[in-house]
């Protein structure tokens, strides 16, 4: 493939969408919360669950609170047990104490997301270790279809669901070969517009759980990728608490020049998901109270995420009570102070746009500064060292420089220069990569009047859809 076909490679329309979301939450909850285990073994007794001060609306307030814009909960973990009344396994919420049997928490949580404005997604564990059936081939795919029909079908639109590629030993000694093309097949056919992540064909794992970034965050990679999480033997298969906090070994550069010489095969578009918990362990424990991670460790990991070309998907546990304790709900609302700031201390209001060149109208730069992200401005194709100029109605102060390409358009920035000026010459303050679906850039506390952004190497002329330039306060 040469690199005209691989800068022309774009998101689909459901790819498009997630991104767009930027933060969003992950509840891991259920058996395990009562047993205080990260892994169940299958089979738990019932009767431990009971979370009588659960309440949905106040996770998703919390969630929103946050700056998150949808959430994902584990209807079902590697213990086997459903959140939901499934009419096809017994050990469900229904054979509990919690509402005396008839409680629905999938039900309860998809409404109070669709009440605070957001996206509800699920997470169902391939990996069944109470099913009699795993290991059985076309019988154990037959259960997994017909739960995931379930909760595709009887909660309303669900906008993500998150597969891992959980992979041990059912209760027959047995390894289950998963169908992930009949599971694909089943979810495209009942939600659309659904992505399915990690194991699937729209969102990609960065390659570890600590938060860790890659310094160039490719949209457009080998295609291989998609099925990099899928391969029983290297799925996580044990309960090892060092898994969730070290980096995965998965090449630091997936998508580069150097890359593509040595690639043979197919280019897909398949961007990255950052995904950690807010503490050490994904369920709840009480011994993990004091080592809650805090809002600005949170907020850079934001920063490189959201800011870096991918998503970030954030774990936040509730007690045994069904309650997000107070420590986490105090770093989350901090954080989503943190956000707001960044999203709302608009500086370039009432600006000028000039460029070295335009391939379309100049009224298309007039569209970089209001954020909806469907106009863009490209160069001339003749021009070879491309710039964007904003010209400061009066003097301000800033810190941060936030980019945006057109990425319906690909992923097409290498290289590009944030320069400044304050009524003096010009002064190189940053120098970047990869740009993509947005790019944070800090700089150094300064003055400005002029900021010029000069586009120094790409894949075909590079695009803007967005320019920014914020003042944060630590």
């Amino acid at each position: 493939m040469n690199m005209e076909q691989i800068f022309n490679i774009t998101p689909s329309r459901r790819q498009y969408e997630w991104q767009r979301l930027e933060f969003y939450g992950f509840i891991h909850f259920g058996i395990n919360t009562m047993t205080n285990r990260e892994w169940g073994l299958g089979h738990e007794d019932l009767s431990l669950f009971n979370p009588e001060k659960l309440d949905a609306a106040e996770w998703a307030k919390v969630f929103k609170t946050a700056g998150m814009k949808a959430m994902i909960l584990t209807c079902k973990h590697h213990d086997g047990f459903c959140l939901w009344p499934s009419r096809y396994s017994q050990h469900t919420v229904a054979q509990t104490p919690w509402k005396n049997g008839r409680g629905d928490l999938v039900k309860d949580l998809a409404e109070a997301c669709h009440q605070q404005g957001l996206k509800f997604g699920v997470y169902l564990s391939p990996w069944d270790r109470t099913e009699g059936s795993y290991g059985e081939g076309r019988k154990y795919d037959d259960f997994y279809v017909n739960q995931l029909t379930e909760l595709l079908t009887n909660y309303g639109e669900i906008g993500c669901v998150w597969l891992d590629g959980a992979n041990g030993e059912g209760l027959n000694g047995k390894k289950q070969y998963y169908d992930w093309d009949r599971y694909y097949e089943t979810i495209h056919r009942l939600q659309p517009q659904c992505v399915i992540s990690v194991c699937g064909p729209d969102i990609r794992w960065v390659g570890n759980e600590a938060g860790h970034t890659r310094k160039e965050e490719w949209s457009v990679v080998p295609k291989l990728l998609q099925d990099a999480e899928k391969v029983a033997e290297k799925s996580q298969q044990a309960d090892n608490g060092q898994f969730s906090r070290s980096l995965n070994s998965m090449e630091e550069d997936l998508g580069s020049r150097e890359v593509m010489a040595d690639y043979r095969g197919e280019w897909v578009w398949y961007p990255a998901e950052v995904n950690t918990s807010i503490r050490p362990g994904w369920f709840y424990h009480e011994e993990e109270d004091s080592k809650v991670r805090s809002d600005r460790e949170l907020f850079d990991i934001y920063l490189n995420a959201v800011g870096g070309n991918a998503t970030f998907l954030l774990n936040v546990p509730p007690d045994k009570e069904g309650v997000i304790v107070q420590q986490d709900q105090e770093v989350l609302t901090r954080l989503g102070s943190r956000i707001t700031q960044l999203q709302n201390n608009f500086l370039v209001q009432n600006v000028t746009l000039t460029a070295s060149s335009s391939k379309h109208q100049p009224e298309s730069m007039n569209e970089l500064t209001n954020g909806r992200l469907e106009g863009y401005w490209q160069p001339a194709e003749d021009d070879r060292e491309p710039w964007i100029q904003v010209i400061l109605p009066e003097t301000i102060e800033l810190n941060t420089v936030i980019l945006q390409e057109q990425i319906l358009q690909g992923q097409r920035v290498e290289a590009f220069e944030v320069w400044t000026a304050d009524h003096r010459e010009w002064s190189r303050i940053a120098e970047g990569t990869v740009i993509g679906y947005k790019k944070i850039v800090s700089v150094p506390h300064m003055r400005a009047d002029r900021v010029k952004i000069v586009f120094k190497k790409f894949r075909g002329f590079p695009t803007l859809a967005h320019i920014n330039l914020v003042k944060l306060e630590d």
